[in-house]
């Protein structure tokens, strides 16, 4: 059983800074791709980032991309998002997601999921 748990979450204003992380167990943490989704309420869930666990690429959606970055650290089994340059529309819950995935961008191809941690940007 993997599980994954978040934190960092938070109230921040318009124009700071979060960094989210995600702590893997139960299984090897460097065979999985790892991904970050958001859902804002009434909305569908929203790719936010991704990272291959070979070599380490990673995906960004265009609203995301230049203030976002993901990262790994395969020996502490942890994913990092790092976001700068918040804005309002970027509040939301946001996952961390696990899986062998072909595209990362489609949340339904990650087998698992973590509980959420809840990002407030105010204006």
């Amino acid at each position: 059983q993997v599980q994954l748990v978040e934190s960092g979450g938070g109230l921040v204003q318009a124009g700071g800074s979060l960094r989210l992380s995600c702590v893997v167990s139960g299984r090897t943490f460097s065979r999985y791709t790892m991904g970050w989704f958001r859902q804002a309420p009434g909305k569908e869930r929203e790719f936010v980032a991704a990272i291959s666990w070979i070599a380490g690429r990673t995906y960004y959606p265009d609203s995301v991309k230049g203030r976002v970055t993901i990262s790994r650290d395969n020996a502490k089994n942890t994913l990092y998002l790092q976001m700068n340059s918040l804005k309002p529309e970027d509040t939301a819950v946001y996952s961390c997601a696990a899986g062998r995935v072909v595209s990362v961008l489609r949340s339904d191809e990650y087998d698992y999921w973590g509980q959420r941690t809840q990002v407030t940007v105010s204006s």
